[in-house]
């Protein structure tokens, strides 16, 4: 079963490739027309909180995820896909999340702001580092010979210049930066959704024959990230808003960027691509569920930290 999913290919052609780029650059431009410099100022102001945010995606997921991957042993090719998701930032949709949520909404967004930027450099770094130090996975990396600089090249032109355009659209349009957040909001994130399944349609004999081993499997790893980010938020006493903006940040991952990663350099390997597919599914469900929970629940006024 092993050597069946990791000589497996996933179907997705140059052209389809391409509208998955276009389709991320324009979910990032669409989160960054509501980031203004004031939250970057945040993290002058309050730096523990965002510096914690920031290191819960980065540093502890990543330690975490590896630590998971060795002690259940999932195939090579799976386990370099949670290795990937691991090593993206946070998810288009977290700041929704947050704000159903009752989370810390300002704190959401610098999150977002920071890790994109972080993630141009984390993103490959982490790959590299973590999937390295796995056996089964850095015998995937040596034959397939990852040039990351490449893979800076492409993160940082995929997050980095919409996330600059829509700041600056922000910074000189603020109200036409209002009215257009909603459309490329909505509409990306429908049109990258629908990209996904397309993807998963195509393949879907693939998919179907083993959803149900990555199915519990992220399921665990999901579980996992929104527990890093809720305990190591819960171990630096943050208030009940902040933990929640913290816990959504680390569990809704942006797999979209991992799945094209995969396809540019990865060739649509299998095991890295059903998983990391499912995760950018899943999410979403955990996510709404989790911030529709937490949306019903009081929250005791306190003072944020």
């Amino acid at each position: 079963m092993d050597q069946l999913i990791d000589n497996v290919h996933i179907n997705f052609d140059a052209q389809s490739l391409w509208t998955l780029n276009i389709a991320l650059a324009l979910v990032m431009f669409g989160v960054a027309l509501e980031i203004s410099i004031d939250d970057f100022k945040r993290l002058l102001k309050k730096p523990k909180s965002v510096l914690v945010g920031v290191a819960s995606q980065f540093v502890v997921l990543p330690v975490m995820t590896f630590l998971l991957v060795m002690v259940i042993e999932p195939m090579p090719s799976m386990a370099l896909g949670m290795f990937m998701v691991a090593a993206c930032p946070g998810g288009n949709i977290s700041n929704f999340i947050t704000n159903l949520a009752k989370g810390n909404a300002a704190l959401s967004v610098t999150l977002t702001a920071i890790a994109t930027l972080l993630a141009i450099v984390m993103t490959p770094l982490n790959l590299q580092l973590w999937g390295s130090l796995y056996e089964p996975t850095s015998t995937i990396l040596e034959e397939i010979s990852i040039a990351p600089l490449e893979m800076v090249k492409l993160v940082a032109l995929l997050l980095g210049l919409p996330l600059v355009l829509g700041m600056w659209v922000n910074q000189k349009k603020p109200s036409l930066a209002k009215l257009l957040a909603k459309f490329f909001k909505i509409g990306s994130l429908l049109f990258f959704v629908a990209l996904v399944f397309l993807a998963l349609y195509k393949n879907a004999d693939i998919f179907l024959e083993y959803i149900w081993y990555v199915f519990w499997l992220v399921i665990v790893h999901n579980l996992v990230a929104f527990s890093t980010g809720f305990s190591l938020a819960k171990a630096f006493n943050f208030s009940v808003e902040n933990i929640r903006s913290i816990t959504i940040e680390t569990g809704i991952q942006n797999s979209g960027l991992g799945l094209l990663l995969i396809f540019t350099f990865f060739d649509g390997l299998g095991g890295m691509a059903i998983l990391t597919a499912f995760w950018g599914i899943w999410h979403l469900v955990s996510g709404l569920l989790l911030g529709s929970f937490w949306g019903y629940k009081p929250i005791k006024k306190e003072e944020l930290v």
